[in-house]
């Protein structure tokens, strides 16, 4: 298969899965249940990437395992934490609010939309599976040191939230400890600087330039649409002036140390 065709099976396996995870919606009232889809189809797409292109075996390996490991990881740890016996997330709850006679419609079309965000996200995954060069070269090996620091960063801040949330006497207080006293979303943080593992990857590739998109995509939804805005609102309405003053001494991305509390 050429790219564009691996992209096309893909699109079609995304699409599908979606579907299926908007009928499981529908019974369950759930809408969360997107970000678990999103995260496992990723690994779903890497995995079979690697099986059905054609490029050089250990490097369609690498990619498939290191890719498939990060999504299953997160899209577990979304359904421990965001889904089995949890309320539907704060988000969801208000796009069904804002859109009582058309929320399913919007739901079907908003899941099937982040069906195709999966793909696009995926094209470093499909150029690397696809690369006939006949060794790992150093940028490979680079990728994948990228990979571990990125998956340990967000695995630690994934635990430190767990562990801080498990605790009652925190009930409507706000997690400073460890990675989250030097930014307010170093999960995000480190889920970002994941993508530039196969950025690193792909350098030397005829496509490589490709595998930048899925990081420059990744910042702006992080920082500017589905990330950052509307978790800092659900925050404030839930945390009031402790998130506040989160806000004004914690860097909101990129960690960094903590300022003072001009108020």
């Amino acid at each position: 298969m050429n790219l564009i065709e691996l992209l096309l099976w893909g699109w079609l396996i995304a699409g599908g899965v979606m579907a299926v995870l908007w009928c499981i919606q529908r019974r369950t009232h759930d809408a969360g249940i997107v970000d678990v889809g999103w995260a496992a189809i990723l690994g779903i797409l890497a995995i079979f990437y690697a099986l059905a292109a054609d490029g050089h075996g250990p490097r369609r390996i690498l990619v498939g395992a290191l890719a498939a490991i990060w999504s299953f990881r997160l899209a577990v740890y979304l359904l421990l934490n965001r889904v089995l016996g949890k309320p539907e997330d704060g988000r969801y709850q208000e796009l069904r609010r804002n859109r009582p006679d058309s929320a399913q419609s919007f739901f079907f079309f908003f899941f099937q939309a982040q069906a195709l965000l999966d793909v696009i996200l995926s094209v470093p995954f499909a150029i690397i599976a696809l690369d006939t060069s006949p060794e790992i070269s150093i940028w490979q090996w680079a990728g994948a040191g990228i990979w571990l620091i990125a998956v340990a960063g967000e695995s630690i801040a994934d635990a430190q939230l767990a562990r801080f949330r498990a605790d009652p006497a925190n009930r409507g207080r706000t997690c400073r400890a460890g990675l989250w006293r030097y930014s307010r979303h170093p999960n995000y943080f480190f889920e970002w600087l994941h993508w530039w593992t196969y950025v690193l990857m792909s350098i030397g590739m005829s496509l490589g330039w490709l595998s930048l998109m899925p990081a420059a995509l990744m910042l702006l939804l992080i920082v500017k649409v589905t990330g950052i805005p509307p978790t800092e609102a659900q925050a404030l309405r839930s945390r009031g002036e402790d998130y506040r003053a989160y806000q004004r001494t914690t860097s909101a991305f990129f960690p960094w140390f903590p300022r003072k509390d001009a108020a």
